[in-house]
């Protein structure tokens, strides 16, 4: 390790990605999100390779889950949205495409391995056209490694429970959203 960047190869790259699949593919079935819809990822590849948060990003760990997410997502008609790590005050990085038609913020602020991450540095690489917002309202989440992806999925966040609740040795935890409830003891409410 150098300056807190991986050069460890002992991981699984390949049990990684099919880890990754199984909790993305999961939470969709669960979701029902619709064409335009935004998926919250925040990724710790330190802790899916049995590391503290923060404490060994790695480059390669980091793409493959990119990679992955991604390829679902864009079959799915799903805008992806990679949270970057604290340095960054947990900005996002999305596609150009998914601000506009959100109406976020664009922010200016280019993520690498220690200042965002190894996943957004992935996601600011791999995307068409790649721009960092501060907000979002996500329509469902996916947090890998306890990244705190809370502050941007939109209210009201339910549990999704996943048969495959780790990648690596990252712990995974899942929501969805759905509409608040308003009105009264009079008020009726679709399912």
């Amino acid at each position: 390790m150098a300056n807190g960047i991986s050069t460890d190869t002992n991981f699984d790259i390949n049990k990684i990605t099919e880890e990754t699949k199984k909790v993305v593919t999961e939470l969709l079935a669960e979701a029902k999100l619709e064409q335009g819809d935004i998926l919250v990822v925040g990724c710790s590849s330190s802790e899916v390779d049995h590391h503290q948060i923060g404490t060994f990003s790695s480059a390669e760990i980091g793409q493959a889950i990119f990679d992955t997410i991604h390829e679902i997502t864009n079959q799915a008609g799903i805008y992806l949205a990679t949270q970057c790590c604290e340095h960054l005050n947990r900005a996002l990085i999305v596609e150009k495409k998914c601000a506009k038609e959100h109406n976020l913020t664009i922010v200016n602020v280019v993520p690498q391995l220690k200042a965002g991450g190894s996943f957004s540095t992935a996601a600011y690489a791999g995307f068409e056209k790649a721009v960092a917002v501060e907000t979002i309202q996500a329509n469902a989440g996916i947090d890998i490694g306890d990244t705190l992806i809370g502050m941007h999925l939109r209210p009201v966040a339910v549990p999704v429970r996943t048969k495959q609740s780790t990648i690596g040795d990252a712990h995974v935890v899942c929501a969805r959203t759905r509409y608040k409830y308003i009105g009264g003891e009079r008020a009726s409410y679709e399912s």
